[in-house]
């Protein structure tokens, strides 16, 4: 068969936040030009979060060597960086794989609704810069309908659950009458966004701070909060029981120090939430008294009480993508037989006009309604003609069967080896 569809990954089942942004790239839309440079891919998408990475890919021959190398190039890691957090997936595994992504079991909420944006975002980044072609665009089409569907049919999404919203209802659960409280959020990307929506869709006051006053103004416009200098900011850090702190800075912004300063202002305490990638709390602000840091490894934690709460919506999910997986696998079969079977009609097609305008020369035919009649009958006879192999050809091609694609290719004079440029 032609190419196959393949993943690699490294998520935050198997690597926590500091150990996942090293394998971040820094610059995806060349990412996926090295990769189909470097590592013989024909086609590719970059999935890049703050709880995962991942190439879906597809090619005629795999070579794992070359993807490790070309990503640790592009991470700037060593080789040997890869280990038990590397996983793949081939075929139907990773079509399975994809569909979880987009109906939200493979997120570290269950039902969160932020990844399925993320997703239709990537095959357009992916699209947009010719990294990807009808293989993965078939896919990535089918994956995305089908993880709306879900979503829609097994409500496993109702509540709008996302790392912004389950990092307010942790603060919820560790601060006494969070409404009564001083909030912070720093930060006006993404995931601040989602923070926001969250605390004032709950009812709660919070200030904002971003790199400049302006942004945070605009964000407060869209989304409420109280608009604050970042530079008042650092210094003020004891006025708040509750800091979410959600940037993309590459260092950080809330540190030892700053927090030493304000608990010695502060004998109640405060809880810090970084939901940053990478990192922008120093994690040594958990050893000082009345602190409590958390961060994206920790909203883990309270996964399998969201499992459980959802478990017959799950099994529901689970069962719709393994219907849906083989769906796709058997589209993307199909595509191996399409350029042969539109080969196959256009030569038949010509064949047809020609023999039909050659046969009205010579009868010297000019009524038009008998020309119709004409192009009509020789049309069904084509149809007829060729119809009935060419979907025998399609189930051939959806089942696997190489080998008579094969034969076709020959029988037709088709190089099936040129099919990409379809």
């Amino acid at each position: 068969m032609a190419g196959k569809v393949i993943n690699a990954r490294v998520t935050f089942r198997s690597s926590p936040v500091h150990i996942l942004e090293r394998f971040a790239f820094k610059e995806p839309k060349a990412a996926l030009a090295r990769f189909k440079e470097h590592s013989g891919l024909d086609e590719c998408v970059i999935i890049q979060t703050c709880n995962r990475v991942e190439l879906f890919a597809s090619a005629d021959h795999c070579d794992w060597g070359r993807i490790k190398r070309t990503w640790a190039s592009l991470a700037g890691l060593g080789e040997d960086s890869f280990g038990e957090n590397f996983e793949v997936a081939e075929g139907e595994q990773a079509y399975r794989h994809l569909l979880r992504l987009t109906s939200g079991l493979d997120s570290m909420v269950v039902g969160e609704e932020q990844i399925l944006g993320q997703v239709r975002s990537s095959i357009s980044a992916a699209r947009e810069s010719r990294a990807s072609g009808r293989r993965l665009n078939t896919v990535f089409d089918k994956a995305v309908r089908a993880g709306a569907w879900i979503r829609s049919t097994t409500g496993i999404g109702q509540g709008g659950i996302s790392v912004g919203s389950m990092a307010v209802k942790l603060a919820e659960e560790n601060v006494d009458d969070l409404k009564s409280k001083r909030i912070l959020l720093i930060g006006t990307g993404e995931v601040a966004t989602l923070a926001a929506k969250s605390l004032a869709r709950r009812g709660h006051a919070f200030d904002v701070a971003s790199r400049t006053l302006s942004r945070s103004t605009s964000f407060c416009d869209a989304m409420g909060g109280t608009p604050i200098r970042f530079q008042d900011v650092l210094g003020r850090f004891a006025d708040y029981d509750a800091v979410f702190v959600a940037t993309s800075a590459p260092y950080f912004l809330v540190t030892f120090e700053r927090i030493s300063r304000a608990m010695e202002a502060r004998p109640q305490g405060m809880i810090i939430l970084d939901l940053s990638n990478p990192r922008t709390v120093d994690e040594r602000v958990a050893t000082l008294g009345g602190v409590r840091l958390m961060n994206l490894d920790q909203i883990a934690e309270i996964v399998d009480r969201n499992m459980k709460s959802r478990q017959d919506q799950v099994e529901m999910a689970e069962e719709i993508i393994s219907r849906e997986a083989a769906s796709i696998k058997a589209s993307v079969r199909r595509l191996d037989a399409e350029p042969i079977i539109s080969g196959v009609f256009a030569s038949a097609e010509a064949c047809r006009v020609r023999e039909l305008k050659r046969a009205l020369r010579m009868l010297g035919e000019q009524d038009r309604e008998r020309i119709r009649i004409l192009d009509d009958l020789t049309k069904s006879v084509v149809e007829g003609i060729v119809s009935a192999p060419m979907n025998n050809l399609r189930k051939a091609s959806e089942r696997g069967d190489g080998d008579l694609l094969d034969a076709a290719s020959a029988l037709f004079d088709y190089d099936r080896k040129c099919e990409s440029r379809f």
